[in-house]
C-alpha cells in the first residue's frame, strides 16, 4: 500500500459518510448503516497504509542513521516488560 492509496481510501470514506448522512435524513437507516460501515472500513484501510509507510520510513532512518537513535519503548508506559494477565 502507498500514501496514494491512503488518500483514495480517505476520499472513499468521505463519500460513504456523506451518503450515510443523507440516508439518515431520508430515514433509510439500513442504507445509512451499510455506508457507515464501508466508511469505517475505508478509514481503517487508510490508517493501515499510513502506519505501514511510517514504519517503513522509520526503518529506513534507522538503517541510514545507525546507532545514533534512542531506543524505542514498546508501549505507552515506556516499559518493554509484559504485564501478567
Amino acid at each position: 500500500m502507498s500514501l496514494d492509496e491512503a488518500g483514495r481510501q480517505l476520499e472513499a470514506a468521505i463519500h460513504d459518510a456523506r451518503v450515510a448522512f443523507d440516508c439518515i435524513e431520508l430515514d433509510d437507516l439500513e442504507r445509512a448503516h451499510t455506508n457507515a460501515i464501508t466508511a469505517r472500513a475505508a478509514v481503517d484501510a487508510a490508517e493501515y497504509a499510513i502506519r505501514v509507510e511510517t514504519e517503513r520510513r522509520a526503518g529506513e532512518q534507522e538503517e541510514a542513521g545507525g546507532s545514533g537513535s534512542a531506543p524505542e519503548s514498546s508501549g505507552p508506559g515506556g516499559s518493554s516488560e509484559e504485564l501478567p494477565g
